[in-house]
């Protein structure tokens, strides 16, 4: 378990509320002659945290969990379908020149190369990009294909799976980026890609469902 250290205002807002919660954020600010905005943020740790929960139009109560507990619940229940981006897909067969301006234009880390019948075959990452660049004068010559990372080495995901153990992966990997894919019997169709910016922004989200 985490624990955490709470402030003299923190701990003063849990009293309040486990005394008469549920209670509304005005209500709380009154009783410490704060301005609601003052204690948005330690309403918003608490919450995250686990010490308290919230309903709209309710209020806050105590919620008699594990500190860190209701966020934890919160980011299970998160599926990479709910928050993936559109991929940026390349054929297999451009030239690293054009998958340069791919990347740029996009304005992606990373792109996905796929066959003749759309399905992923390899990762282009900056890093490959930028290593190839160097010294080479022949770029509009070189295929992707030549420079990229193949199966079985690529790192994917599905729209199922949880944004926790995604997020795992790409430490894990060292990687910013991941495809999302929906497999089929003759190859992996990319229907989405998840990174760091996905995830981030969805563990934010659980802040912003709880302010009232």
């Amino acid at each position: 378990m985490i624990h955490m250290e709470l402030n003299k205002r923190q701990t003063e807002i849990l009293e309040i509320v486990k005394a008469d919660g549920p209670i509304t954020g005005e209500q709380i600010a009154e009783r410490l002659n704060l301005a609601r905005a003052t204690i948005r943020p330690d309403l918003a740790i608490l919450t995250m945290a686990g010490y308290l929960d919230a309903r709209p139009r309710v209020g806050y109560f105590y919620s008699g969990k594990k500190p860190t507990q209701s966020v934890m619940d919160g980011m299970i229940g998160m599926k990479v379908g709910d928050f993936q981006s559109i991929p940026v897909v390349v054929n297999e067969n451009v030239t690293v020149y054009d998958a340069i301006c791919q990347m740029f234009l996009d304005d992606v880390g990373t792109l996905f190369v796929v066959d003749k019948n759309s399905f992923l075959t390899g990762v282009l990452s900056r890093k490959d990009l930028l290593r190839t660049s160097l010294g080479n004068s022949e770029l509009d010559k070189i295929p992707v294909h030549v420079i990229m990372t193949r199966m079985p080495n690529i790192t994917y995901c599905k729209k199922q799976d949880s944004l926790i153990q995604v997020a795992k992966k790409m430490i894990d990997q060292q990687i910013d980026s991941l495809p999302v894919i929906y497999a089929k019997e003759e190859g992996l169709e990319v229907v989405g890609r998840i990174t760091k910016t996905n995830i981030t922004r969805a563990f934010l989200s659980l802040a912003e469902e709880h302010e009232l």
